[in-house]
């Protein structure tokens, strides 16, 4: 992932390079974008991000600079996080090799309907970050494992919450990124291929489960930065 400080044309290949030395690899899989923001060279790795460092990403040599890298055999993919559909469509407008991936957040909870749509025709696969609502972190939330209507839906169906939610957001042909620290919810979170939603289940996923954003980006937001609302950090979406 480059980090916003980095996000500059100069800096890029740089950056890429500086990991794999430390990770002591050729190359990577995939590198992405973390989101379509710049931040002023040298800004520390932290998510208390001084306002005053944001700054607008420069999507056409960005870009390239990342498009350099997959020539040059240091990452066989290159992707984009957290970017609207609007977004996407001003990164590929200059483009040669389009993103593979949009990693967002995605979940019952927030279905992101329309960015799915937009990346399925320009075939750009989506990474659903925040599948279970990111609960316990300082910006998660109750709305997936809380749910009524995914928990009548396990109970119904002998799962768990949590594998309700995975193997809707697989059924809609995204990847999925899932963390924990236990053996056992591992163990269950791989047993999400063996069985379907069925067209009732996907109904009341699909209607009955309230709309919301849990990574609402505001420390991305600032009165003299490139977004100054988080309508115009997420484009409405």
């Amino acid at each position: 992932m480059l980090w916003f400080a980095d996000a500059h044309a100069d800096r890029v290949l740089p950056a890429l390079q500086n990991s794999l030395r430390n990770l002591k690899l050729e190359y990577v899989d995939l590198y992405m974008l973390l989101f379509p923001v710049s931040l002023k060279p040298g800004s520390k790795i932290t998510m208390d991000i001084e306002k005053d460092d944001l700054l607008p990403l420069d999507y056409k040599s960005v870009w390239a600079a990342m498009e350099e890298c997959q020539n040059l055999g240091f990452t066989k993919s290159i992707g984009v996080s957290n970017f609207s559909s609007k977004k996407l469509q001003e990164l590929m407008a200059n483009a040669k090799i389009p993103p593979a991936v949009n990693q967002v957040e995605m979940s019952p909870a927030f279905q992101q309907k329309n960015l799915r749509e937009y990346c399925k025709a320009h075939n750009i696969l989506i990474i659903a970050i925040s599948v279970l609502g990111s609960n316990g972190t300082p910006w998660g939330s109750n709305a997936v494992m809380g749910s009524e209507v995914l928990n009548q839906i396990a109970m119904a169906r002998g799962k768990f919450v949590a594998q309700v939610s995975m193997r809707w957001v697989y059924e809609q042909g995204a990847a999925l990124v899932v963390k924990s620290f236990s053996e056992k919810n591992m163990r269950e979170n791989l047993k999400i291929f063996d069985w379907e939603l069925t067209k009732e289940d996907l109904e009341k996923i699909g209607h009955e489960i309230p709309q919301r954003r849990v990574l609402e980006g505001h420390f991305l937001v600032s009165a003299n930065g490139p977004f100054k609302s988080l309508e115009e950090l997420w484009d409405g979406n």
